[in-house]
C-alpha cells in the first residue's frame, strides 16, 4: 500500500490544503494531513505539488503522430483537399506494426502530459483486421493505460472489414481498462449501402463519427441524400447513447435536438478546427441544448490543458463575449469525460475519493495568491493550464511516470524502437 503526503489536492469538486491519499489499485482513503498515520506505507512526499485526477483525451487520431514533421506536396484549397494530399496518404499505407508502434509513440507522449485514458479513432488502409488489438497492446499491455478504440469505417477502405473490426474488437474487450466503440469516418465517406450494413450490424453499439467538421461535409449530404447528416444518421438508427458526434461546426438546431433526445455527446476539436480553417464549434449553442460535451486533440496535440484553453478563448472570439464561456463551463466539460469513461469502462474515475481507481497525477505548484476551495479551479485553469507537465502520473496506483520521465524499461525501449517505424511509413507514402 502507497500513501502521497503533504500534497494539495483538488479533483475538480474538493480542495484540501494540505493533505493525504493511502491508495493500491483504488484509492482507499483521504484526508488531511493532521490526521495521517503511517501504518508502514510506502510514502511519496508530495510537498510542493498538487494532486489532480488524470485527464482524458475524449477524441484521437494516435497514428497522426508519425505525421509529424512529414513533408509532403500540399497546397490545399479546401477541407478535402488536406484529407487527399496528407491524411488520406498518410493512413493508407499503416499496417498493424506500424500501428503498435503509433500507439507506442502517442501514448508517451500523453502520458507525460497526464492524459491516461483515449479515446482514439483509428484508420489503417494496409491492414484493418486486428488493428484495434495492435492499438490495444500498445496501450494497454505496453503502457499500461486505459482506452477506447473503434476503427474509422469508410467507403476508401472494404467496408465489410472494416463493419468486422469495429464489432469483433467491441464485442470482445469489456474491461476496466479498454472498450470499444463503432467508428465511421464522416457521413461524405459514407453511401447508404454501407449505413445500412453499419445499421444491421450495429447492435446498440455506440458510434464514435466526424460530423460538419467542414461546411463541404454538411453540403454534401444536402446535395447528395436531400437532408441534413444527423438526420440521415437518425434514418438508419445509427445515433444511440453514448454515441460521440465529433466537431459538429456546421450542424443547425434540428440535429441539436435529435443528438441531445438520442443521448449522445458532442465532442469539440477546437485546436485542430484552427489548423484546418473549418471554423470554431459554438460551445455556447450546444449548451443551450444541454448536449454533454466533451473536449479533443483530433490527433494534433498531446496536452489536454491545452485544449481547454483554447476551448473557453475561442468561445468567446467566436461569440464576441469575455463571459460567454466561464472556467466553470470547463469544470463541466471534464467531468462529463470522467462519466463517460466512467460509464464505458465500469469504474469510478476522475475523483480523489475512496473507492476510485487510482488515476491521478502530481504536478509542481506554488500559488502566488491565497488559494482555497472557492478559487482552486482558477488556479488549475490559469496557473496549471498554461505551464502543463506533471511530475508524476498514475494509473491504477502504478507509477507510469515519475520526476517526468517514463518508469517502464520496456515502454522506453519500444519508444526508440518507433522510429524505424515512423520512417518505413514516410517512405511507403512519399512512393505514392
Amino acid at each position: 500500500m502507497k500513501a502521497i503526503i503533504n500534497a494539495r489536492i483538488y479533483d475538480y469538486d474538493k480542495y484540501i490544503e494540505n493533505g493525504y491519499v493511502i491508495f493500491d489499485k483504488k484509492i482507499v482513503k483521504v484526508g488531511e494531513m493532521d490526521s495521517f498515520t503511517n501504518d508502514g506505507y510506502q510514502l511519496i512526499d508530495a510537498k510542493g505539488q498538487m494532486l489532480l485526477p488524470n485527464f482524458v483525451c475524449a477524441h484521437s487520431h494516435i497514428y497522426s503522430i508519425f505525421a509529424r514533421g512529414l513533408a509532403l506536396p500540399f497546397n490545399p484549397k479546401n477541407f478535402q483537399d488536406i484529407l487527399d494530399q496528407m491524411w488520406w496518404k498518410l493512413d493508407s499505407q499503416i499496417d498493424n506494426e506500424i500501428t503498435y508502434y503509433s500507439g507506442i509513440a502517442a501514448g508517451s507522449e500523453f502520458l507525460l502530459n497526464g492524459v491516461t485514458t483515449i479515446i482514439d479513432h483509428h484508420a489503417s488502409g494496409t491492414e484493418i483486421i486486428g488493428s484495434l488489438a495492435s492499438l490495444k497492446k500498445a496501450l494497454n499491455n505496453t503502457l499500461h493505460m486505459r482506452s477506447i478504440l473503434c476503427f474509422e469505417s469508410s467507403d476508401r477502405y472494404p467496408i465489410k472489414d472494416c463493419v468486422k473490426e469495429n464489432m469483433n474488437f467491441a464485442n470482445k474487450n469489456h474491461t476496466e481498462f479498454v472498450s470499444g466503440l463503432f467508428g465511421m469516418h464522416a457521413s461524405m465517406s459514407l453511401s447508404d449501402g454501407s449505413l445500412k450494413l453499419i445499421s444491421q450490424k450495429l447492435n446498440n453499439t455506440p458510434i464514435h463519427i466526424h460530423v460538419a467538421e467542414s461546411d463541404m461535409d454538411e453540403n454534401d449530404c444536402l446535395e447528395k441524400y436531400g437532408t441534413n447528416i444527423i438526420s440521415r444518421l437518425d434514418k438508419y438508427n445509427l445515433i444511440n447513447k453514448d454515441s460521440l458526434i465529433v466537431h459538429g461546426v456546421f450542424m443547425n438546431d434540428e440535429e441539436l435536438d435529435i443528438i441531445k433526445n438520442k443521448g449522445a455527446y458532442i465532442v469539440v476539436n477546437t485546436t485542430s478546427n484552427l489548423n484546418n480553417a473549418v471554423g470554431i464549434p459554438d460551445i455556447k449553442k450546444y449548451m443551450k441544448h444541454n448536449i454533454p460535451i466533451m473536449i479533443g486533440n483530433d490527433g494534433l496535440s498531446s496536452s489536454m490543458a491545452t485544449e481547454y484553453l483554447n476551448a473557453m478563448y475561442l468561445t468567446h472570439l467566436k461569440n464576441n463575449n469575455p463571459i460567454a464561456m466561464n472556467i466553470g463551463h470547463i469544470f463541466d466539460i471534464i467531468n462529463n469525460a470522467y462519466s463517460y469513461v466512467g460509464r464505458r469502462l465500469g469504474i469510478n474515475i476522475g475523483k480523489i475519493r475512496k473507492d476510485y481507481v487510482s488515476d491521478f497525477m502530481l504536478i509542481p505548484y506554488t500559488p502566488f495568491t491565497e488559494m482555497n476551495s472557492n478559487n482552486a479551479f482558477g488556479h488549475v485553469f490559469y496557473g496549471l493550464f498554461p505551464n502543463f507537465r506533471p511530475n508524476d502520473v498514475f494509473v491504477a496506483g502504478s507509477r507510469l511516470v515519475k520526476n517526468g520521465e517514463l518508469t517502464s524499461k520496456k515502454a522506453k525501449a519500444e519508444l526508440i524502437e518507433s522510429r524505424k517505424y515512423s520512417e518505413k511509413l514516410w517512405k511507403k507514402v512519399k512512393e505514392i
